[in-house]
């Protein structure tokens, strides 16, 4: 920055069709973009209109240069002679003015990476790696034809789970920024959806880590002699408490209930003291007092940024495959585990034809791999440039898989056990779902196993483990998207917002701990989130290979990885996937589930207020555009045309130094 003009080392030779750079700067023409927004989809120029870049001599990127600003964050032409060149070359630079041009200097000078490649890795899969792998896929399995459903699992995660999951990995890459301020870069009109995202996180920190906290008290009950789950002599027991377990010759009639199930209901939840959504009743000082704890462990993880909850998920990403394998070597060798292995497995063929199994195949695998939560966008934003984020992508997608499939074997043993101490079959066993098939028949079973203060104590540390990473990377997006947006604010007080940030999820937590907040976690998990993350992704998938362009975002890959992606990428991400997306989204509005939860039955109320919760964060995609259009200047088209513009220049790091890819 300090050498004179004419140094010989700001001579740079630019060949056709390659970039040009001087003292670090790559300047592509942004006119192109607006040219070919009217030919095509495509907004940035293509890899062969870069010939028309030019040299900067200044050392400094455009935002520093004295190019002036119409105060829209637009540059007008400016001529930048090299003295030592033997041509003079007319130059355009998109720039941003103020805190824009601040922000985009922060974003390069104090962004950080993780310290390692296993940290990121470590991370995304404990992310995608949670609750959901032991509970649900399980169930749907069996419920959807057994190992007829690995089949459509398969092909949607092919052709829709694993390019969606790669496509927000290279977006964040790339762009290196969070899922708010990410689309002055793609497509500025849809930047309500990282308003939407941040909402959805929102709503699921607010019942995801009640039910931790469930597993949080089970864990502190297994440190006893004997489970309080194993009798019926405890104070909330009934009279219909059946313990089938023990010695004496018992039978099981239509009424029993083990005290297993009367523990989580009446000692846990406490439901029995709840009419219903209408009356929760008070809050559980007990759980009160584990999800606080629990969010404060969240705090002390994530205070500091990935560098210190990179080192965490060492631990908490790691400890539940150590704990699987036990379990499963365990239950392997229980009697009766092989009933449950084929009850889990035992293909029923035609169950493929039937829609459902299809719609429940593609919402497993996408809700799986987690893509349109902001996590992999802030994840891979701390990314080293050139980082193989396509390896990372394929790797991560296998893993969460494959331990959705291994878990299936760690329940369904100990099912076809259990089946076998009561003398059932297995799918009168196996009818629990959701956390109940955790904290009631897995519960139960593990109370009866030889060791069980040890199996139990591991289970639940299991259960805390994996929910806390999928926290943290939730948390996360929220964080990253916020500090990238408003960096003049809080890039300097991430500890701050992170405390308040904890705080409002705890207090938005308080009806999900009273009495009756079972209710309220089912209905969150129902209609909170599902349909409305289905819609944030199919809009993203739009934006990015509709609006910003597929050539483009191909490009840009190729930038980072230096290879293009082949035609079956490009397929996915222009047609397949968004129809997968939209496949999803219409089967489950065109069905809504009917929720029942123990022996309550959801009125119809609860639907229209799950509805509304799941279009409230929606509805900020929609009057986003209309702001957006409302304060851009000029012509209805003219407004168009430059919000689906980006306004932002991307800097690519190139070593030590930084090139503007406009």
């Amino acid at each position: 920055e300090t050498e004179p003009l004419t140094s010989k080392k700001d001579v740079s030779d630019c060949n056709e069709g390659e970039d040009c750079k001087e003292n670090g700067l790559l300047v592509r023409n942004p006119k192109s973009a607006l040219r070919l927004v009217e030919d095509g989809n495509k907004v940035h120029p293509s890899q062969g209109d870069k010939g028309e870049a030019a040299q900067i001599s200044n050392g400094y990127s455009g935002v520093q240069g004295s190019v002036p600003c119409n105060g829209m964050g637009e540059v007008e032409d400016a001529q930048c002679t090299a003295p030592a060149a033997t041509t003079t070359t007319t130059t355009t630079t998109s720039t941003t003015c103020g805190a824009e041009g601040q922000q985009q200097l922060m974003e390069l000078e104090d962004r950080e990476t993780w310290s390692k490649k296993i940290d990121f890795l470590l991370s995304v899969i404990g992310y995608a790696v949670d609750l959901g792998n032991v509970w649900r896929f399980p169930y749907i399995c069996y419920q959807n034809g057994g190992g007829a459903f690995l089949i459509p699992y398969t092909i949607m995660a092919i052709f829709g789970g694993i390019p969606l999951f790669y496509m927000e990995l290279a977006l964040g890459q790339y762009h290196r920024n969070g899922c708010i301020s990410i689309w002055r870069k793609i497509c500025p009109i849809f930047k309500g959806i990282g308003f939407a995202i941040c909402i959805i996180d929102l709503y699921v920190a607010s019942y995801y880590n009640t039910i931790m906290a469930w597993a949080f008290y089970y864990l502190i009950s297994s440190f006893t002699a004997e489970l309080p789950w194993t009798s019926c002599t405890n104070a909330w027991n009934t009279g219909n408490c059946t313990n089938y377990f023990s010695k004496d010759n018992v039978s099981w009639s239509l009424h029993s209930i083990s005290p297993a199930e009367e523990f989580y209901t009446r000692q846990v939840l406490q439901v029995h003291r709840s009419n219903g959504l209408d009356d929760l009743g008070g809050i559980s000082w007990q759980l009160t007092l584990c999800l606080l704890l629990i969010f404060t462990i969240v705090y002390f993880s994530i205070w500091k940024g990935v560098k210190t909850s990179g080192k965490v998920v060492w631990v908490t990403a790691t400890f539940p495959y150590v704990i699987l394998f036990i379990l499963l070597v365990r239950g392997a060798t229980l009697p009766g585990a092989w009933r449950g292995v084929l009850y889990y497995l035992k293909p029923d063929w035609q169950k493929l034809l039937a829609t459902e199994v299809w719609v429940d195949a593609a919402a497993q695998i996408f809700f799986s791999l987690g893509p349109g939560f902001g996590v992999l966008l802030a994840y891979a934003s701390y990314n080293k440039f050139h980082n193989n984020c396509y390896q990372d992508a394929l790797v991560t997608s296998t893993v969460n898989c494959l331990t959705s499939f291994v878990s299936g074997f760690v329940i369904f043993t100990v099912l076809g056990y259990m089946a076998e101490m009561r003398n059932e079959d297995v799918s009168e066993v196996a009818k629990d779902t959701g956390p109940s098939l955790l904290f009631i028949t897995y519960a139960e079973a593990i109370a009866n196993m030889p060791a069980s203060t040890f199996f139990a104590i591991i289970f639940f540390l299991m259960l805390l483990t994996l929910g806390l990473d999928s926290t943290f990377a939730g948390l996360e997006g929220v964080i990253t998207g916020v500090l990238d947006e408003f960096p003049h604010v809080w890039s300097k007080r991430r500890e701050l917002f992170v405390l308040g940030l904890t705080i409002v999820c705890f207090l938005g937590s308080l009806a999900t701990l009273t009495f009756g907040g079972a209710y309220v976690v089912k209905l969150f998990e129902e209609y909170a989130t599902g349909p409305a993350v289905l819609t944030v992704v199919f809009l993203e998938a739009v934006a990015v290979a509709w609006f910003y362009g597929i050539t483009q975002f191909c490009n840009d890959v190729k930038e980072m990885l230096g290879f293009t992606p082949g035609w079956y990428w490009r397929v996915c991400w222009v047609a397949i996937s968004p129809i997968f997306l939209l496949f999803v989204t219409c089967s489950f509005l065109s069905n809504p589930p009917e929720l029942r939860l123990f022996d309550y039955n959801y009125p119809y109320w609860t639907t229209v207020v799950g509805y509304c919760i799941g279009t409230s964060s929606v509805m900020c995609i929609p009057i986003y555009m209309v702001y957006r259009l409302i304060i851009t200047p000029g012509t209805l088209k003219e407004r168009v045309l430059k919000s689906i513009t980006p306004e932002t220049a991307t800097e690519i790091p190139f070593g030590d130094i930084r090139m503007n890819a406009v």
